[in-house]
């Protein structure tokens, strides 16, 4: 079994704005001192369906990780690296090509929502079909046994789960396999090799997860195997053969819940952000001009916070009693929209304050941000040739 390990990207498309903040980095922080991580731009990505518009790729990673600096993550704690920076994630994309069924691309969920989503753009591309399939590497090229994802993005991660235990059917089976497993079942001593054939049994006949999970630890707990024994029963466990590629599991986290100015999601097409640099004037602009309650047409006019987009950003900033003052006074029309979003806007600025000054630092000194990247590939890199290494050993391509 791998090292536990977490990996996860994300697009450059400009400027981060307190959706990402909330939605994606305020996770990666915390899961910074959790677990070993590795969390990389993904530049190649952004290809996919900005293909015709490669120009501020570099820019946009620069900004990016200067953003993630100044919202807490830490290269001392996580490896942050450029995806195009590793080659290894282009050559297995491209192995794993070879023996991915076309079906599989065509029915992930978002192919066609994108497809319609964007349809200004022209995606019937080979790298937009594939892109799935570029995600699964780069998540099994690091061999990492988990992922963070939202909801919405568990049919990716189902993908690359399949796509794991395909390449270990068809090129796990190392000559004599079956024969060495059960040699090596022996080595557990008679009591524990009982248990684990009822737990292989009872997960391969029926499907029980909590079988092969008290499986998985029983060999966990066996210190005397030799390394390939332990790959030879985990494989044998899981029905595959010697477990080249980890399937990873997913670590489910909750939907985004940080909304836009008007409303609706947060997001950079529907121009309702704030971005994690934004000057205090501009921030401060931005909340006052935010609609409220249609039905508050004048300042005596009481009003329903929940009709209200001030009350959602309330929701995430103000402690209890702040949103019991806003419920009353709007309700009641003792307090003005002004008034309601002036604590929004003091939470918000106290909020982005450290950030943009550490963003500022980092925009200032440019060469840091070369650095720690260049830090970070090098150590992405070395878990990605040992991946390869037995993936193209196992496939038969080594020289």
């Amino acid at each position: 079994m791998y090292a536990e390990r977490v990996v996860s990207g994300m697009r450059p498309t400009g400027a981060l704005h307190l959706g990402h903040y909330h939605g994606v980095l305020v996770n990666w922080i915390k899961l910074q001192h959790e677990y070993p991580c590795l969390f990389f731009v993904a530049d190649w990505h952004a290809l996919t369906t900005n293909y015709d518009e490669p120009g501020n790729l570099h820019k946009n990673t620069t900004d990016m990780v200067a953003d993630w600096l100044a919202a807490g993550l830490d290269p001392g704690e996580a490896t942050l690296f450029v995806q195009s920076r590793i080659p290894e994630h282009a050559e297995l994309h491209l192995l794993m090509s070879m023996m991915t069924p076309l079906g599989w691309l065509e029915r992930v969920p978002t192919y066609k929502d994108q497809q319609e989503k964007l349809s200004h753009k022209d995606l019937s591309t080979y790298g937009f079909l594939g892109y799935p399939l570029l995600m699964a590497a780069d998540i099994l090229i690091y061999r990492a046994d988990r992922v963070p994802v939202g909801e919405d993005q568990v049919p990716h991660l189902e993908f690359a789960r399949e796509a794991a235990r395909r390449f270990n059917h068809l090129y796990g089976r190392e000559p004599g396999f079956e024969d060495k497993a059960r040699e090596a079942v022996k080595k557990l001593g008679s009591k524990k090799s009982r248990l684990y054939d009822e737990l292989r049994t009872r997960f391969q006949q029926e499907g029980d997860k909590a079988a092969r999970e008290a499986a998985q630890a029983l060999l966990e707990e066996v210190q005397h195997l030799s390394v390939i024994d332990r790959e030879r029963l985990f494989g044998y466990l899981e029905g595959t053969g010697k477990q080249i590629l980890v399937e990873p599991e997913a670590l489910l986290t909750e939907a985004a819940k940080m909304p836009g100015l008007d409303g609706a999601k947060m997001s950079k097409s529907y121009g309702n952000t704030i971005t994690l640099r934004d000057a205090p004037e501009s921030v401060t602009k931005k909340i006052r001009a935010m609609p409220t309650d249609p039905a508050r047409m004048r300042r005596t006019d009481p009003g329903d916070p929940q009709k209200c987009p001030v009350w959602q950003l309330h929701r995430i900033y103000s402690g209890e009693d702040c949103k019991a003052w806003v419920q009353q006074g709007c309700k009641s029309a003792g307090i003005g929209c002004l008034d309601c979003k002036q604590p929004v806007i003091e939470s918000v600025l106290k909020e982005l304050a450290p950030m943009r000054e550490r963003a500022r630092y980092y925009g200032e000194n440019p060469e840091i941000i070369t650095s720690i990247l260049a830090e970070g590939c090098d150590r992405a890199r070395e878990y990605a040739r040992e991946t390869m290494r037995d993936v193209r050993e196992a496939m038969g391509i080594s020289g």
